[in-house]
């Protein structure tokens, strides 16, 4: 580990030169709001908070940091589900919630410039109010922010038919853990010039570079769409539909699976009753396209394979009021899970067709240890979130068990094929699992770029490798 100073009024003071006295932020109240992510009750104090407004602002920061030896800690919208912005060994945060800028829309090329403070719900409606489409869609979009969305290469419900954050990101300016302002990729299509450092960044989770500008492919807004949610008696037959689905030669634009428990969650925070939701499990299946007819086609392939597959029941939304209800549904069960109890949540990602095998699994080794988990997620691209759930009643199964149960449960989804995160990332929550599915080899590959890019580890430290 390595060793860091703490910041003195000295350091204060350069520190209010550079982003500004308003924004230099050290009373105990904020600290606390701070302190915390949407990772289950973890709470780790920085030293200060600041909230810079310009990439020089940032370089400044960055390298009054290395001269002192002070860890810094940048923080989006605060939604992630790793710890990833937990300012672990106090230091630094900088908020980059005054990088709110969308600085161009540009129709012709089908590209958007903006700033990472952007909060995903807004750069999509603005896209879409130019007949733009921006299709990555994580759950907390209503809130995260974009630079966040880099960092941890989020997803959502979208990736199995358009992909992910990286698919989209075309450039990007960051800063270095040693303040240098960096500039990769650019606003074109094809492009091998030199390493791709665009993509090193996207995804590394803050530990490598601050981001402060995004250059975003996007693509022209599908006109139709349509939902439809079919219930079954079995999660076996639910989970192995997903597969059937594709081979019938349909690419739905969502593909989510729901068991009946986490349902039920949802039904207890929206205080209402949704369709089927006695049903041990449901698919909830989104179809889109410029072809009306093209969509219609789809669902039709869609309610014949679930048909054959053993549902028992398939409700049809086909205008945006009825879409939204059931979304709705879906959108919530993260929240309301976690509501229930405290919690671990697990990102296991695995080829589609192994979910069937993934869940069953899972199903075994928490009745193995005496624990309750609740899964849901995106079937379509393979990706369960697994909820593990302590109860409200003391569950000493829960203290003496958890470890193990998890690690049976990476073993699992490794042995299928998997990884352990799919989308919320390894952050400080997850690094010391991460030996299950990353080699030697490879880990050491890992380490020597950040020592490479950040010698005296200043960015984010803590996060990521086991024993940081």
């Amino acid at each position: 580990m390595q060793m860091y100073n703490k910041i003195d009024a000295n350091i204060l003071n350069e520190l209010r030169k550079i982003v500004g006295e308003e924004y230099v932020i050290t009373d105990d109240y904020n600290l606390d709001v701070y302190s915390r992510d949407y990772t289950e009750d973890f709470s780790f104090k920085p030293e200060v908070v600041l909230k810079p407004s310009t990439v020089e602002e940032i370089s400044a920061i960055m390298k009054l940091a290395n001269k002192e030896k002070i860890p810094v800690y940048p923080r989006g919208g605060g939604t992630g589900l790793s710890g990833g912005a937990l300012a672990l060994l106090g230091g630094m945060c900088v908020s980059m919630e005054r990088f709110k800028q969308i600085i161009k829309m540009d129709e012709d090329n089908f590209q958007a410039v903006v700033e990472p403070g952007v909060i995903t719900q807004n750069f999509h409606d603005e896209c879409e109010k130019l007949g733009l489409f921006y299709p990555p869609d994580p759950a907390s979009r209503g809130s995260c922010t974009l630079g966040g969305n880099l960092a941890e290469c989020a997803g959502g419900p979208r990736a199995v038919k358009y992909g992910v954050t990286k698919d989209y990101v075309l450039g990007i300016e960051f800063v270095s853990p040693e303040g240098e302002i960096i500039n990769t990729g650019g606003g074109v299509l094809k492009n091998v010039s030199g390493y791709n450092l665009t993509q090193l960044v996207v995804g590394s989770e803050g530990t490598l570079g601050i981001i402060t500008k995004i250059i975003f492919k996007l693509i022209p807004l599908p006109k139709h769409k349509k939902v439809m949610l079919a219930a079954y008696d079995s999660l076996e037959n639910c989970t192995k539909s997903v597969a059937e689905i594709f081979k019938a030669g349909v690419t739905p634009s969502a593909l989510e699976c729901m068991e009946r428990c986490a349902i039920k969650a949802a039904e207890n925070m929206l205080g209402k009753k949704f369709p089927n939701s006695d049903a041990e499990a449901q698919l909830l299946i989104e179809c889109d396209g410029n072809m009306e007819s093209q969509v219609d086609a789809d669902i039709e392939t869609i309610a014949e394979v679930v048909e054959k597959m053993g549902a028992v029941d398939m409700i049809l939304a086909e205008d945006s009021n009825k879409m939204a209800e059931l979304w709705a549904l879906r959108r919530c069960i993260g929240e309301a899970v976690k509501s229930i109890s405290p919690y671990k949540e697990e990102d296991t990602v695995v080829p589609r067709a192994n979910i069937p095998q993934l869940v069953k699994g899972v199903r075994e080794i928490t009745k193995k240890y005496g624990i309750t988990a609740i899964s849901y997620g995106h079937a379509g691209d393979g990706n369960v979130h697994v909820n593990i759930l302590k109860g409200t009643e003391d569950n000493p199964a829960w203290d003496e068990n958890l470890d193990k149960a998890i690690r049976e449960i990476f073993a699992l989804t490794v042995s299928l094929g998997g990884m352990i995160s799919g989308e919320h990332g390894i952050g400080y929550s997850q690094k010391e699992y991460l030996g299950i599915c990353i080699g030697e080899a490879e880990m050491e590959m890992m380490k020597r770029i950040k020592r490479t890019m950040d010698p005296n580890g200043v960015l984010n430290p803590g996060k990521i490798f086991p024993g940081s």
